[in-house]
C-alpha cells in the first residue's frame, strides 16, 4: 500500500495514525519532497476522475490564479496538479483494490482492519 499526500496535512496525519495504530504497513509518498509525475496521475485516473482528485475547497485552489482554472478538462487538470500537487485531495491511497481518496475512519475499518 502507498499513501500519497503531504506530511503536514491534518487528514493525512489522521490516516497515517489510523494505519499505524492498526499495524498496517504502508509506504508514505510526500508530494512536496518526493515529487509527483504524470505517470502516477494517469494511473490514478484509471480508478477515479480528475474531478474527484482536485480539491476545490483548499487554499491552493482559492489562491490559484491560472486561466485554466475556470475551464478545466482532464488535460488541464493534470497539468495544474503537476504544477501544484497540493491541489490534490489527500490522502490518495494505492492498494491491491485500486485507488481511493480521503480518510474516513469507518471506510478504513471496513477496508483494512484485520
Amino acid at each position: 500500500m502507498k499513501l500519497f499526500g503531504i506530511k503536514n496535512c491534518d487528514t493525512v496525519k489522521k490516516a497515517r495514525r489510523w494505519l499505524d495504530d492498526h499495524q498496517i504497513t504502508y509506504h508514505f509518498h510526500d508530494f512536496r519532497t518526493d515529487g509527483l509525475d504524470q505517470s502516477i496521475l494517469q494511473q490514478w485516473l484509471n480508478y477515479v476522475s480528475w474531478e474527484q482528485l482536485i480539491n476545490k475547497r483548499g487554499t491552493t485552489w482559492r489562491k490559484l490564479e491560472d486561466p485554466r482554472k475556470d475551464q478545466l478538462d482532464q488535460q488541464s487538470a493534470v497539468e495544474l496538479m503537476l504544477l501544484h500537487p497540493t491541489l490534490i485531495k489527500r490522502p490518495v491511497i494505492e492498494d491491491a483494490s485500486g485507488v481511493s481518496i480521503g480518510f474516513n475512519e469507518s471506510d478504513f475499518q471496513a477496508r483494512y482492519a484485520k
